[in-house]
């Protein structure tokens, strides 16, 4: 069995692109940065089985990369200063060849910075913020191996570009830490902002209660909301909207699900408590977007593998730890991606300190990694498909994919269980006007509706110079006041869009 599973590996790994007639040995520094803390879905203890997997993978056989020595040490990050303390204290001994990590924004930038000032190329399944995405100077040698906050955005402005959606509320938690949840807004905020209306309406669930009265009025003025924060922040939301009727095809709810973690919001709205059943019914108007997931039959090897590592480490304070997710495939992927550029720049004269050209070769390819095709763009961030899912079983409150969004594609894939009836508004903000008594005191129809044009072709014939000249000027007016409440509402978002290119991170 273990000589199948080889074989399979060894087949696989030789139709990788990038293939060339030889081998080439070389011995690689690698430096993991990751936090020890298990509480993280990229600690160490879950992510190094899927690393030592790729290392085990590049050597089978005598393939390709077998010549490739990767030494692999991990350092705690903390997602904090700990990474770029690690990093210089690593680097006083020896610089490393690679860096892969950190995940969290704040252990990144500094990190990212320092590594592209030193030409050493950095691969992470984090690093998602927007501020990541200019890669000019700054962040020069990051490669993201995991699809972005903005790539996920992009599944966003498809559906208002296809259902004719206006405006949206963003509601996130913020937990003034690592602002996972602001930083995902902040990706639906950027790529919406140009054709589209956005609010923005930021929580802090551990220090505040949630004002949800407060909630609906800005949900009333919305056609599209979009949220971001913990399940039970959504469930109270999803609960307060129902009661107010707007659940009923008036208004379209999201939950951003990206890693399946409660941090996110998992979508259940079963609590065991009397408000159960009206909350299934609550959840019924709620999508919820998430990575779509694709498995080759390599996969099940791999998942069951680290699955094996993990258990028999016997990793305390982690229950969930053996739960394989996009961390431990992305960074299992990006040993891959390093081994194919690295082998193509050796084959084509460079040496593994060609950091940028290295990075470079990372970047704007295809290659298979272990759940499915990988496709990097030109700037060196991974296209990202994403599934909307949505209660298809009422009765039930089960969810199931109704469509797809393809990122290389641009494209949606419809499925099944798609109904455009739940994605289509219903009579939204279309004012009810009350049928008005007849009052002409026994005058004649004719009459009336002779006295009411007469009147109204006089005071347009009075009226009409004074609102030609003033049309202008009213509309600059308008769109002023407009544009100074958007500012308001925004100016929180905007200032933190700023510091997510972390210029004094």
């Amino acid at each position: 069995m273990q000589y199948f599973i080889s074989l399979c590996l060894y087949l696989w790994l030789g139709l990788l692109p990038g293939r060339t007639s030889a081998a080439v040995n070389e011995d690689i520094e690698v430096l993991v940065m990751l936090p020890k803390n298990n509480s993280y879905m990229f600690s160490i203890a879950r992510v190094a089985p899927a690393i030592e997997y790729a290392k085990q993978g590049l050597k089978i056989g005598g393939g390709l990369y077998s010549g490739l020595n990767f030494n692999v040490r991990y350092e705690d990050s903390d997602c904090g200063n700990d990474a770029l303390f690690s990093l210089v204290d690593r680097s006083c001994e020896k610089k490393p060849d690679l860096v892969l990590g950190p995940v969290c924004e704040y252990a990144a930038a500094p990190v990212v910075r320092m590594a592209s000032h030193w030409n050493i190329p950095v691969i992470s399944a984090g690093a998602l913020a927007s501020g990541f995405s200019d890669k000019e100077k700054e962040y020069s040698h990051l490669t993201r191996i995991s699809p972005s906050y903005l790539k996920m955005a992009e599944t966003f402005l498809a559906m208002f570009r296809h259902f004719n959606w206006k405006d949206a509320l963003l509601i996130f938690d913020e937990d003034k830490q690592e602002r996972n949840c602001y930083f995902t807004m902040e990706g639906v905020h950027v790529k919406l902002m140009d054709e589209y209306q956005t609010v923005t309406y930021a929580i802090n669930s551990k220090e505040e209660r949630l004002n949800t009265d407060d909630i609906i009025k800005y949900i009333y003025e919305s056609e599209v909301v979009i949220m971001c924060a913990g399940a039970d922040v959504v469930r109270e939301i999803m609960l307060a909207a129902h009661r107010r009727r707007l659940t009923n095809g008036s208004y379209i709810f999201f939950n951003i699900e990206l890693f399946n973690s409660t941090s996110y919001g998992n979508g259940s709205w079963k609590r065991g408590d009397k408000y159960d059943s009206e909350a299934r019914q609550a959840y019924s108007a709620l999508n919820m977007v998430t990575l779509l997931r694709t498995v080759k039959p390599e996969f099940e090897n791999f998942s069951l593998e680290v699955k094996r590592s993990i258990q028999k480490a016997g990793i305390p304070d982690c229950d969930d730890c053996d739960n394989i997710n996009m961390f431990m495939e992305g960074f299992h992927d990006a040993l891959l991606l390093y081994a194919l550029a690295l082998h193509e720049a050796i084959r084509n004269g460079l040496t593994k300190k060609d950091g940028a050209e290295i990075t470079y070769r990372m970047w704007n390819r295809t290659f298979q990694g272990i759940a499915g095709q990988v496709s990097m763009d030109f700037n060196g961030d991974r296209y990202g498909d994403f599934s909307v899912m949505s209660m298809t079983n009422t009765k039930a409150g089960t969810y199931e994919t109704v469509c797809n969004y393809h990122g290389v594609k641009e494209s949606f894939q419809m499925l099944p269980g798609f109904n455009p009836d739940h994605f289509t508004l219903r009579g939204l903000h279309r004012a009810s006007h009350t049928d008005l008594p007849d009052k002409s005191c026994g005058l004649g129809v004719s009459a009336v509706t002779g006295i009411i044009v007469g009147a109204l072709l006089g005071t347009a014939l009075l009226m009409a110079f004074y609102f030609i000249r003033k049309n202008y000027r009213i509309t600059i007016q308008r769109r002023t006041a407009r544009e100074e409440c958007d500012i308001g509402k925004h100016r929180q978002l905007r200032e933190d869009s700023i510091r997510s290119n972390f210029s004094a991170a």
